[in-house]
Parts: C-alpha cells; structure tokens; sequence
C-alpha cells in the first residue's frame, strides 16, 4: 500500500499573518502582491475584516489615515468607496487641513468584498483556525520567530510572523454582572500567545474597549428622529479610477438622550463592571461608554446620539455614543425613554470587552519587535483602536516583513510625510497609556499631510515599492501634471477690471483698481477657483481644453491659498529633519551618560531611539538632555 507524502508546501511560507481584521488583511494583501507566499490565519473566515463596531470607516484624521492607506497602495479605501452607503466631508466649514472625510458602509458587503479581494489575490492562502503558539529558533538577541501552531495541532513554518489579533487576546466580554470569554459577540477568545510571549520577556498589558446594543429599525419611530443627509455632492476614498463616488445614500438620524435617560442610566451604575471593580482594563478617553459620558459631564442634561444603517439591506442600526456595559434590562429601559425608541427592540445590548496589549515602545519603527527578529506587531495588539488605525499598521507591518525578508530597506514614514508616520512614531516613541486614537492635533505638519495630496505625497513611493499598478501610476503623473499646468497658466494668466467687474459687484466687493493676475484672484478668501472658472471665459475654455477635472481644480486651489503656510511647514521640517539625520550607535548604554538626567538615562535605555529626532520626542527628554546628546554624537 503506498504511503502518502504530506505536501511540505501546504505548511511553508514567506510569511504568516495572524488575525484578519483590518491590520491583517492589509498586511496580508501587501505581503502577497509584493511577491511572498503569504498565509492569512483567521479563526472565522465568514467575518473576515469584520466591522465590530461602528460600520463606518473614516473621520476627523482617520480619513487622512484612509486615504494614505490607498494612495500608498493598500485596499481599504477601494473597499469602502465599494459598500459606501453614506459620505461625508467633516470639517468643510474650517481650512483644507481640517477636511476629514468619512463614509458609513454596507457592513456585510464590506466584509464580503474584502473577503473576495484576499481569495483572489495571488500569492495569497487563508487557513481558518486559532495560531496558539509561536516558534522560535535562537534565544537572546539572536531568537528569531519561525512558525505558528495552531489549535488544530498544525505547524506552519514561516520566515516572518506578522501578529494582528485585536481584541480576541484573551478577550474578556462584560454586560452587567455577567461575563464571558470572547473576542467580540459570538467569536471565542485566543490563548496561548499572550502567555508565550510574556515567557520569552513580553510586557504585557490590558485595555478595555466597548460598543452600543444593536437596534431593530423596525421599532423606531423615525418621524420623531432629525436626519441627517450624506454631502449632496459626494466624494470617495480611493484616488483610483476603479472605484466612483456612492450615488443612492441613505440617511443617519440624530437622537438625543435626557434627563429621565441619565437617571435610569445612573440607577444601574452600581451593577456596572465599569465602576464596581471587574474591569481593569483602560478604556478609550475619545470614545467613552455613556456610563462615562454621565460621570465626566455630570452637568450636561443631555447627549447627541447617531442612529446609523449598517447595510442596505439590513433592519440593523448602530447607536453611536451610546457604547454601554450595564446590564442588559437597564441598557433597554434607558432606550425606550429616548424620543422615538420608545418601543424599541434590539438584536443585542451593548457591552464591554477586555483584552491583551503589548505596549508598543517594544517595536522599531518598522512595526518589527525589539526582542525577536522577523516578528511584527500590527492593531489594537499595539494599544491602538479604530479601523484606519489598525489597517495602516497592517499595511506598513507587510511592506516591511517582504522588504526585509527580500534585503531591501524598510519603509519609515516620518512624522512630515504621512499620518501613518506620526501614528508609528507616537506609538513606538511615547508608547500608550489609553487606547490611542488619531487626531489632526497630534500632528505637526497638518496643513502638509492634508487628505486631498496623501497621492501626491505617497503614490511615488507606492509606484516605487510595487504596490501601486502601472495604469494608477499613469493616471496619478497625469492628475499631477495637470495640476502644476493649471497653477502655471494661473500665474501667467492676466484678468482685466471690465472682466471680473460683475463678479466684485455679486459679492459686493470694491472695484479694482488695476488688472491681476488669475494666481492673486484665487489666493484670495472671497473667490473659489470655481467661481472664477465660471466668471472667466478664457479660463473655462483652459479648463475644458485639457479636460481639467474639479478634483485637479481643487487641488490647484488649495496649493495656491495656502502656499505661504505650506512654505512655513517645510521649512520647519527640513530643520527638524537635521536631528533625525544624527543617529545613535546601536547597543549604546545611556546609563553610562552622567550629564544626561536619570529620568532621561532610564527612558532611553528602556525605548532605544535610533536617532537624535526620535530621543527628542520620549517624553522626560528635555531640550538639555538633547543638548548632551548632540555634543556627544556629533551635530
């Protein structure tokens, strides 16, 4: 009787990713399009890039995340504009470098299309089971990871390891006084990971996150409700032209707690694990539980809730701000005092969820691990929540597992080039305290990183790293050679008096008093290039000629209105740049450096910057620490 040879391929690969969230889809699909053989291990693939929470995928400095993500050449964004049912620009009102955009999914067909994305993507195989250990080879410095084992009993052998399972590390869900194993409603926890990587000298941590019970569309009153209409002009995420903005959106509705909803709210907090001692776990200061909302603004008498679609197809509504872990009765009973839920049914309560972390101050810029070679973290594992967060990192984690596998260099986005980067390098260098969550304010260079340029700033290197196809890369050198033509025609484009004369009594502006050139016009507050466009018929027939897009015009805009503060950025950051050109020996022992401040001596041997820039950014390294270390490693 023959002897069947197990096939050694089925269990060899370039590299494993763990977990098929956001982070890991995107770390998978990079890996794999770069040319690794890429396994994706998921516990379930039915919830493949599962949207736990919120169905929405963007916001204020999210969005920018997104389309990062997408100009580098990750998929999120293709995705999203995919199963878009509502868009929204937020911040139009304030300057371009407020502008964030957000989109409401169809949830089910988010997950559907990511799952059709990875099953079609050469390069790229998934295998449903729970990883439960790592293998190593080597011990100290030189232990390197080499494989994953899974519940099952199978071993994978791998070459580089990219972990990214979110909240399912020894998930813990809460609801009242009840608790249960978990990674999030339905899906069991993860074991054995957590333990095995403490034993080799993981820190470890625990953070706690949360979401709102889920609502019956059926039984709310929707006259009762304001709507709130997506932009009647909609955008998109991706700059590719394989995707087109949602045309039939659907309405999110604003709801309003109250006083008799905060008194039923408070009558259970004595039952809330929250504030009764069963979770340990920091929760996240942006996105806090109603229960928190009630204890930090004690005085407001009311909060604004959004009622939300998760799908088109679908009676299930999202409740947001109303993320809760009171127990069940007291969550639908504070439900039903809330104008136009009065007779409100849920598919599920809101509840509360606990899980592992590794503080990040243990990874390279990379998103490679300090303690073990070939190994990355990437997500909420990171101290991180929200989607874009999480894919970025996933993104970032399978450009660099491939390039490093490959002896390339590895891709380092500093703080001036991408959101992405001052994520990384906030996460690697100040490490987290509460779940981190991106914002415009944690950011230096905002008018910079703007979401309308994230092409302009990180297509090339998309292009350049192979990520971003030939026919994207043709369209992107077009868009860009459009808009450098159309700022140059401004320039050189003179207005007379008699031809923007009516437009200056419309708005009821003084007369000019001599001719301009059409660059000084759109510099201007009082006109858009639009208008401008519209008013002038030399102009417009520039504009139809060589079929300049609004996309192209608004772009032009922005660069020509804010060029003075845009000259001021980089300027700033070329001279920041100078200490991040100064790097610092590796292994070197800051603790032999007296005339360094003890707290500053710790700090640097516990997060070991690699330059001089990122030293300056721990925070309890003062200016005269920085000082000493520019005298000893050379200025």
């Amino acid at each position: 009787m023959a002897v069947i040879q197990p096939n050694r391929d089925l269990y060899r690969y370039d590299i494993i990713v763990i977990g098929a969230g956001h982070a890991g889809c995107e770390a998978a699909s990079a890996a794999a399009r770069l040319g690794s053989r890429t396994l994706l291990l998921t516990m379930d693939v039915q919830k493949i890039a599962s949207m736990s929470c919120n169905p929405a995928v963007g916001g204020v400095a999210k969005g920018q995340i997104v389309r990062e993500i997408d100009a580098l050449g990750g998929r999120m964004g293709e995705i999203t504009d995919r199963s878009t049912i509502q868009f929204r620009m937020l911040n139009r009102s304030k300057g371009a470098a407020m502008w964030s955009p957000r989109a409401q999914c169809d949830k089910e067909l988010f997950t559907r299309l990511w799952r059709r994305e990875l099953e079609q993507t050469p390069n790229l195989f998934i295998w449903q089971d729970a990883a439960t250990d790592l293998c190593f080879e080597g011990e100290g410095e030189s232990r390197r990871v080499v494989g994953v084992r899974t519940r099952m009993g199978v071993e994978f052998r791998a070459e580089a390891v990219i972990l990214t399972a979110g909240t399912f590390l020894g998930g813990l869900m809460h609801c009242g006084e009840r608790s249960a194993e978990g990674g999030r409603a339905g899906d069991a926890a993860s074991h054995g990971l957590t333990e095995r990587l403490r034993e080799i000298g993981f820190e470890v941590g625990r953070m706690k996150t949360g979401t709102p019970a889920r609502i019956d569309g059926r039984s709310v009153d929707f006259s009762a409700l304001e709507i709130q209409e997506g932009d009647a002009e909609s955008s998109k995420f991706s700059f590719s032209h394989d995707t087109e903005a949602v045309k039939e959106q659907l309405p999110c509705y604003l709801v309003y707690t109250s006083a008799a909803v905060h008194a039923t709210l408070r009558d259970g907090f004595d039952r809330s694990p929250l504030f009764n001692g069963t979770i340990h776990g920091i929760g996240p200061r942006y996105c806090p539980s109603i229960e928190d909302k009630l204890r930090t603004f004690a005085d407001k008498e009311q909060h604004q809730l959004f009622l939300e679609p998760e799908g088109r197809e679908s009676n299930e509504f999202y409740l947001n701000g109303f993320s809760s872990s009171l127990p069940q009765e007291v969550q639908l009973a504070a439900l039903r005092q809330i104008r136009g839920l009065e007779q409100v049914h849920v598919y599920r309560p809101g509840y509360a969820i606990e899980y592992d972390y590794f503080p990040p101050t243990q990874l390279r810029h990379t998103l490679q691990t300090k303690l073990v070679e070939n190994l990355y973290f990437a997500g909420q594992v990171n101290g991180t929540t929200g989607y874009e967060e999480a894919a970025a990192q996933g993104l970032i984690a399978g450009i660099n597992a491939h390039r490093t596998l490959r002896g390339k260099e590895p891709i380092v986005l500093a703080r001036d080039e991408a959101y992405i980067g001052v994520l990384i390098d906030d996460l690697v260098t100040k490490g987290v305290d509460e779940p981190y969550r991106m914002f415009t304010s944690r950011a230096e260079y905002r008018i910079l990183l703007r979401q309308d340029n994230a092409d302009l700033r990180l297509t090339p290197l998309g292009h350049e790293i192979g990520l971003i196809s030939e026919s994207r890369w043709q369209i992107f050198t077009e868009k860009k050679s459009l808009v450098e033509s159309l700022i140059s025609f401004a320039h050189e484009q003179s207005v007379k008096i008699s031809e923007i004369e009516t437009l200056l009594k419309s708005r009821n502006l003084p007369p000019m008093q001599q001719g301009r050139k059409l660059y000084a016009l759109v510099a201007r507050n009082e006109f858009s290039f639009a208008e401008l466009i519209e008013a002038l018929p030399k102009v417009r027939r520039f504009v139809e000629s060589n079929h300049i897009t609004p996309e192209v015009i608004e772009q032009a805009e922005i660069q020509i209105k804010y060029k003075g503060y845009i000259e001021r950025e980089k300027l700033l950051a070329e001279k920041l740049h100078r200490l991040e050109n100064i790097a610092i020996p590796a292994g070197f022992d800051f603790m032999a450096m007296n005339a360094l401040t003890i707290e500053a001596r710790q700090k640097l041997s516990k997060i070991r910057p690699e330059t001089i820039g990122q030293a300056s950014r721990i925070p309890g390294v003062s200016p005269a620490d920085i000082n000493v270390m520019l005298i000893k490693f050379g200025r």
